[in-house]
């Protein structure tokens, strides 16, 4: 067997084969390590003379290089906290439908008997009492509508009347609460109309007796008033 020894500066790529093939063989020499090369013929050429310092270990990269390493790291994904929509259907599920409106914790059941009247033209339609509950959803889809409005350009969830205690402030100074009823537009296609003026979406206006309610370009008109004939300005505590 034709044996000798080499003393490589560089690392490269054949004298790792040949340490993982059997034919050089590593030993630590004072502060120096000594690749004896075992069939030296057969690999002519592929040493260079020289030392290899332990102090030199960081500057080469030892191992083969596998593929997953060349690839650019993929970034993990990250936490998502938005709405899932899950737990709003858990809330406001109703006949298979989700919901789009929730009321505020101020809701109230009103005192007074607010009515409805819808006309057509000069054609009056069936009243609707609005005073049996807090809310009242107003859109096309009749699953969850408490008021569908049929006419093409309305939203399937148009709009909603809320009922609301809030605070005022009475003549004497002193601060009371009453129930009010308001309006908010649900963000719909076409909007809501109060008195010929288009409210703001999402957000709630204040309804007064004899105001006049529309719904996209439909030309039905409600009229609301209510059961007696007591000024508006009573108090509802």
């Amino acid at each position: 067997m034709n044996c000798r020894y080499l003393m490589y500066s560089t690392v490269d790529s054949a004298v790792i084969e040949y340490i993982l093939h059997g034919e050089i063989s590593m030993e630590k020499s004072g502060s120096y390590v000594v690749f004896f090369c075992r069939n030296a013929d057969s690999r002519k050429g592929k040493g260079k003379m020289g030392t290899y310092s332990p102090s030199d270990h960081s500057k080469f990269e030892w191992g083969k290089k596998s593929d997953e390493a060349s690839k650019a790291p993929v970034e993990k994904e990250k936490p998502n906290f938005a709405l899932s929509g899950k737990l709003t259907e858990d809330k406001n599920m109703c006949n298979g439908v989700v919901v789009k409106y929730s009321e505020p914790p101020e809701a109230r059941k009103p005192k007074r008997r607010w009515r409805l009247y819808p006309f057509k033209g000069d054609e009056a339609l069936p009243l609707l009492h609005i005073h049996r509950q807090s809310a009242f959803l107003l859109g096309r889809d009749r699953k969850v509508a408490d008021i569908p409005i049929d006419h093409p350009s309305c939203s399937k969830q148009h709009a909603a009347l809320q009922y609301r205690l809030v605070p005022y402030q009475r003549e004497d100074g002193s601060t009371g609460k009453r129930i009010r009823l308001y309006i908010i537009d649900l963000e719909s296609a076409n909007g809501t109309y109060v008195n010929n003026n288009k409210i703001e979406p999402r957000k709630y206006v204040e309804l007064m007796e004899r105001d006049v309610i529309k719904f996209g370009y439909s030309s039905r008109e409600y009229v609301l008033l209510h059961e007696g004939s007591k000024d508006d300005d009573d108090e509802e505590d």
